[in-house]
């Protein structure tokens, strides 16, 4: 699924990479490019494909309610590895995100 979502979506993205790349590459580093390895490598495709098989073998409904807790664990794991701060500010808006996320469930029903 995500490896067509690429496919469908080169033709837009491509004459967009050509018209907005720089005129030499020589500026961009070695550890920028390693990055961008990185990201779409491991974050895009192999994540995908772990979580795919996840649900697969869990079933949507009830690995899918993992997902929710999502932004729980994304200021968590900002706050404990890398140090960054969470504001209040962050914690309202996430807190507020799951309670939105929950409310419509409840009105779904």
């Amino acid at each position: 699924v995500i490896c067509w979502a690429l496919v469908v979506s080169l033709p837009v993205v491509a004459p967009l990479s050509v018209m907005l790349a720089p005129a030499t590459l020589t500026g961009i580093s070695l550890p920028a490019w390693l990055s961008l390895g990185y990201v779409s490598l491991f974050s895009m495709l192999i994540g995908f494909v772990f979580w795919y098989r996840g649900l697969a073998q869990g079933g949507i409904a009830a690995v899918g309610q993992l997902q929710l807790l999502q932004p729980f664990f994304g200021l968590a794991l900002a706050a404990g590895l890398l140090h960054e701060q969470v504001s209040l500010g962050m914690v309202l808006v996430t807190v507020a995100v799951i309670g939105c996320v929950a409310g419509a469930k409840q009105f779904a029903r």
